[in-house]
């Protein structure tokens, strides 16, 4: 079943045409496992299993983390939206945290018309307490860094109440503030996301379907990162 649903995420085909030859059941009966799993949660502690690995390892940062998003076109309607960015037709966004070298934290959904600092604070919060080493497992960053479109002079000082320093760039300010510099990880990760064809054109109706295969690409992404030798880092 796993075989089959990553088959999908990464080629994109349509259920109905996934391969018999690869022994893993019908298209329809991968789309139930796919669900049935997302209800119950597995594909977010898996997700959580591998950013513990990975800071068991000392391959996680969290102390400096990143937000960015990313349009999508969506064909088949759902939590969609007038796209800004693509002569308003109906799309969804991609939310998006990293750690300092890109790993990806969490991801959210949202239509396409959905303002990014409106969800810097719920992506905050959703953040996951990652275990991996003694004591607590971490969930809040020291800082946060994004574009100009997560300006909000409010939302920051909440961020400062829990010990968190947003870094952005202040609107209509000069270009050259040096900031890209660091963020050009979440941007790198969220184009990774954007291979896997299931992703880089949203299909799916139901918003919890293509949550699942949103997860399932930052799990991946992880999994990627564990193979991949120290040096990279």
């Amino acid at each position: 079943m796993l075989t089959g649903i990553l088959y999908v995420l990464r080629s994109g085909v349509p259920w109905q045409m996934l391969p018999r030859e690869m022994g893993c059941g019908s298209g329809s009966t991968c789309w139930r496992r796919l669900v049935r799993w997302q209800r119950a949660g597995v594909w977010r502690r898996l997700h959580e299993t591998l950013l513990a690995e990975l800071r068991r390892r000392g391959r996680l940062d969290q102390r400096w983390t990143v937000i960015d998003s990313a349009s999508v076109r969506a064909l088949r309607g759902g939590k969609t939206g007038p796209n800004p960015t693509d002569r308003r037709k109906k799309g969804s966004k991609h939310h998006l945290i990293t750690d300092a070298r890109g790993v990806p934290l969490i991801a959210h959904l949202t239509a396409a018309n959905v303002p990014d600092v409106m969800q810097l604070e719920p992506l905050v919060a959703a953040l996951p307490a990652v275990a991996g080493r003694r004591g607590r497992p971490r969930r809040r960053p020291d800082v946060i860094q994004g574009d100009r479109a997560y300006w909000s002079t409010a939302r920051h000082a909440r961020l400062a109440a829990q010990g968190i320093i947003a870094v952005v760039a202040k609107p209509r300010s000069p270009h050259g503030s040096g900031l890209r510099v660091l963020r050009w990880v979440v941007e790198r990760t969220l184009a990774w996301l954007h291979r896997f064809r299931r992703l880089a054109l949203r299909y799916e109706h139901r918003a919890d379907v293509h949550e699942a295969f949103l997860t399932l690409g930052c799990t991946m992404i992880c999994w990627n990162y564990l193979k991949a030798p120290r040096r990279v880092f």
